[in-house]
């Protein structure tokens, strides 16, 4: 590493924060030892964890504050009364240039309201979206946007296939990224205008990989592609439904093997790969969702994660500023002349 890397933390969002905060923080000190953090958070809560780590102690600077946001603020509200808090603050750290990131576990709409007025949209990006990585049969795939933007145009989805195909490049390690847009079918005449807009406008791009055109719900487990596109009401519908899928397997899983005394005897036998299993489709491997379009690193953790779900979010954040991503999706942008693709797709 070049350069020492800052993350801002707020140790106050979160089911269990704190305590997941900070426990988080000495586990990913560990992973990267050239890494410093910026932990906000109210000082008689925070402070004593701080000093029970080993690690984290000797490469944090903490910030008090007054305030926190709620998990039920409303993000008009918060971005308004909660300018004291530890979210805010921990924000306002990335935009002074304190730090090169921000992670939080806090309320999602009051995180994406306050990072897209503090830090802005690059210059080109009309909506920030939500990202994250799904578990593939082919390894993973980045999938945006998953609840930023509930309806979108062709546009919208055209911006968040730049900034996937940016960031399967420098952080996936995906040299040639395939690129698909959810649709009810694969067919080009299926689906509303827009997402045919915005197809025919991908087509025209000279971007790095291929685009695939139009891919179906179950392409995301088979991973046809490497980024797939959609809107964000669409994409936290499969989001949620991924999740409960997996948990309702699962508690599918739990039942059968306590089925009956033979059912408990094969779970004996199996453990070895059911634990292979549990790893590969531990949730906490994938924490960290990724707000692409922002002039600013910010990656929002899920709220009920643990100590080692909340690390990976961090090392979310850390790749994001290693491979300096937010210069690589404004060059994507640079390079690209909307107008002639608008114009083009409408001829088509």
């Amino acid at each position: 590493m070049s350069a020492r890397i800052t993350i801002a933390l707020d140790a106050m969002g979160g089911d269990d924060a704190p305590g997941i905060v900070v426990q988080g923080a000495e586990i990913a000190s560990q992973r990267y030892p050239d890494v410093q953090f910026l932990i906000f958070g109210h000082e008689k809560e925070v402070l004593p964890l701080i000093e029970q780590t080993t690690r984290l102690k000797k490469v944090v600077e903490f910030v008090h504050a007054d305030d926190k946001v709620l998990s039920d603020d409303k993000p008009a509200v918060a971005l308004r009364s909660r300018r004291k808090s530890s979210m805010r603050l921990a924000i306002n750290a990335v935009h002074e240039g304190r730090a090169d990131g921000i992670v939080s576990a806090g309320n999602t709409g009051a995180l994406m309201a306050m990072s897209k007025f503090v830090l802005k949209t690059l210059p080109g990006v009309d909506r920030p979206a939500i990202a994250s990585f799904f578990p593939t049969l082919r390894g993973e795939s980045l999938m945006l946007d998953l609840g930023a933007n509930l309806s979108c145009d062709a546009d919208n989805l055209f911006d968040f296939a730049v900034m996937g195909n940016a960031f399967a490049r420098c952080v996936l390690g995906v040299q040639e990224p395939s690129v698909g847009i959810l649709n009810v079918g694969s067919e080009d005449v299926k689906g509303h205008e827009y997402l045919q807009v915005a197809s025919s406008m991908l087509r025209q791009a000279d971007l790095p990989g291929e685009f695939v055109g139009f891919v179906e719900g179950d392409d995301i487990g088979k991973g046809t592609v490497d980024v797939i596109v959609t809107d964000g009401f669409t994409g936290n519908v499969a989001l949620k439904t991924a999740e409960g899928t997996a948990k309702l397997i699962s508690e599918f899983f739990r039942q059968s093997f306590k089925s009956s005394l033979l059912a408990s005897l094969g779970y004996i036998l199996a453990s070895s790969a059911l634990g292979k299993l549990k790893k590969r489709v531990d949730p906490r491997l994938y924490n960290g969702a990724i707000f692409l379009g922002l002039n600013g690193i910010a990656v929002k953790s899920h709220g009920g994660t643990d100590a080692v779900g909340f690390a990976n979010a961090i090392a979310v954040a850390v790749d994001m500023r290693q491979q300096d991503i937010i210069k690589k999706i404004r060059e994507d942008f640079d390079s690209l002349t909307r107008e002639t693709l608008n114009e083009q797709a409408a001829f088509e």
